[in-house]
């Protein structure tokens, strides 16, 4: 007897093969040259295929970059954001995470090419705020609340604000090259920003 093929493996297969291959080919290529007909080239599959899923090039590498954040995400050490009770040293953990994949070529092009495309598309940069850094940012201001909540940061403490001056700089180094990402940045980071907003009767 024939076994019926499963066309849900085989989608699955197919929406694989295209997300990596958009991954691929901007990392070799670059956002501005990429293209859908590239993309379906290397994935094996016609451009028609693409356009029933996905509205343009943007739309394919944004979910891409999703899946590659949560293949990541699965494959740490921590689920969500460590919370050890303390705070400097969970801080100092996932930003010398985030550098390491600002330094990994495979993290690196398609997260320049999205903030690239963001910033002149703003439908785009909507959407890659919205479903990918959104969800980050919202991490760092639950583990920080926690951490205020017991008396390690100042009852005032601007949770969004404190967590910009943790990432501003570093993507402000990594976006425009300006020095070398290192753990030692990180750290020298973490120290900076919760010198500033730490609650003094708990020092």
């Amino acid at each position: 007897m024939t076994k019926t093929p499963d066309a849900a493996r085989r989608s699955d297969r197919s929406r694989r093969a295209i997300l990596d291959a958009a991954l691929a080919l901007v990392g070799e290529v670059g956002y501005n040259k990429l293209t859908i007909e590239a993309i379906a080239a290397r994935a094996g599959v016609g451009k028609q295929t693409i356009y029933r899923w996905w509205p343009s090039k943007a739309a394919v590498l944004l979910e891409a970059s999703l899946a590659l954040a949560g293949d990541a995400e699965a494959g740490a050490e921590w689920a969500g954001f460590p919370d050890t009770g303390d705070l400097a040293a969970d801080l100092k953990y996932v930003l010398r995470a985030t550098v390491d994949e600002f330094n990994d070529e495979k993290y690196e092009a398609p997260a320049r090419a999205l903030t690239a495309a963001g910033a002149t598309d703003p439908e785009l940069g909507a959407r890659f705020t919205e479903q990918l850094l959104e969800p980050q940012l919202a991490l760092y201001e639950a583990r920080l609340r926690t951490a205020r909540e017991v008396g390690q940061l100042a009852p005032d403490t601007d949770l969004r604000l404190t967590v910009e001056m943790l990432l501003g700089p570093l993507t402000y180094r990594w976006l425009l090259r300006t020095a070398p990402l290192t753990h030692a940045y990180t750290d020298a980071l973490v120290d900076g920003v919760l010198g500033g907003v730490a609650n003094v009767t708990a020092r």
